[in-house]
């Protein structure tokens, strides 16, 4: 048992399949998955879009920012409680045709209220459509494999969202998260209908989770807080990186080519970091990355030039997908029923609706953008520590069971 807790094996089987490892299955999960990461993967396009074509000040963005990827968390939450009570092909109707509404609506309004509050709902609906897609992944048979070839599509999709949002009028950005949502009605058929449970997946010992094998029921909600707190970091540097350029004068063009290139070279942090995780684990690589991390945040306190932001953005955004690799992988085999992972956007929400919000705070009293960094680093290795603790949790464990065993 320690093994596959402290090192992330595969506990799965292909021996007992269920409807929820089909191919369609598959793409349907990963295709609602990237419509409703969507906000999150253009959020820097889409924070100076607000700020350029909408008037919004800084602190404005964050405020926005922090509504739509708090709607997310908060929607995701609204999945978890329903997913398992409800058909799933109705739950995300509504909500398909909730955020395609709110986002119609955004594009008729320019004004900082109506926005606010749309964003919000637009979050909620896109948190519902996350929420179940992330538990339809994390149903399979081998969760932490979906969970990569979703951060593989994530990448492509950001890199895409960053050649394309830019070129677009706010009524466009606007209609282009609208339409995404479409297809998803069209495909309903091919999302499973009840949780796994309900489908009879047979009771096998290699399905048990690590939760019926003696680790504390802690241990997975201080997954789901580190990963919240990882994303303060997200949230924050990821809103206001492009914003913080232009205090620094570098040349919009080339910020905007960086952004698209940096996108495409995160999928190779998606292949090292399984490469990685298959000859070290999970646990060892996460705390490592994490404090990796927080210093591509701190060394741009001091102040933003060409080098420094090229090497702190390339960095941040190739070990945002290490991370995530590491994050999901931990929470998919500590129980891969998904119950926990359907509560995986909802963590990353609250990490970018608190993210934006502290950093628009930062501003709004004079901090600048040093301040906003500053708390960027500091939110990963808080994450540190919680998983720090975490991991020692399962070791003690670990040992108590080989105790028992003895």
């Amino acid at each position: 048992m320690s093994d596959a807790a402290m090192e992330g094996a595969d506990l799965s089987t292909e021996t007992q399949k269920t409807v929820f490892d089909t191919p369609v299955s598959l793409a349907m999960g990963l295709y609602m998955s990237i419509v409703g990461y969507s906000v999150l993967a253009g959020v820097p396009v889409i924070s100076s879009a607000w700020s350029a074509l909408l008037g919004f000040s800084e602190v404005q963005v964050g405020r926005v920012a922090g509504a739509d990827l708090g709607g997310l968390s908060l929607g995701a939450v609204i999945a978890a409680l329903l997913v398992a009570r409800m058909n799933r092909r109705v739950l995300v109707a509504v909500a398909v045709i909730a955020a395609i509404a709110a986002n119609v609506l955004c594009a008729m309004v320019e004004s900082y209220a109506y926005t606010l509050i749309l964003r919000f709902v637009a979050g909620i609906a896109s948190g519902v459509v996350t929420g179940v897609a992330v538990a339809t992944l994390g149903a399979r048979l081998n969760p932490a494999r979906a969970f990569n070839y979703l951060l593989f599509s994530f990448a492509f999709v950001q890199a895409g969202e960053m050649a394309l949002l830019p070129k677009l009028s706010m009524v466009q950005v606007y209609g282009l998260f609208a339409l995404s949502y479409v297809p998803i009605l069209f495909f309903l058929v091919w999302l499973p209908e009840r949780p796994a449970s309900v489908v009879h997946r047979p009771r096998d010992p290699a399905l048990s989770t690590l939760l019926d094998q003696g680790v504390p029921s802690s241990t997975p909600w201080l997954f789901l807080l580190a990963m919240a707190l990882t994303y303060i970091n997200i949230g924050a540097y990821w809103t206001y990186i492009e914003l913080a350029t232009v205090d620094s004068e570098l040349d919009a063009a080339w910020v905007s080519q960086v952004l698209i290139w940096v996108s495409f070279f995160s999928v190779t942090g998606c292949l090292f970091a399984t490469l990685i995780s298959d000859r070290w684990g999970v646990a060892r690589p996460l705390l490592f990355t994490l404090v990796l991390h927080s210093a591509t945040a701190f060394m741009l306190v001091s102040g933003i030039d060409p080098p420094r932001f090229l090497i702190s953005l390339y960095a941040f955004n190739f070990l945002w997908i290490f991370v995530d690799v590491y994050q999901m992988g931990s929470v998919a085999n500590l129980d891969n029923t998904g119950r926990y992972a359907s509560l995986i956007p909802a963590a990353q929400g609250l990490g970018q609706i608190v993210g934006p919000n502290l950093a628009a705070s930062l501003l709004a009293y004079g901090a600048g953008y040093s301040g906003v960094f500053v708390l960027c680093g500091c939110a990963s290795m808080a994450a540190f520590g919680v998983y720090g603790f975490a991991y020692a949790q399962l070791r003690r464990a670990a040992r108590s069971q080989d105790t028992a065993v003895a």
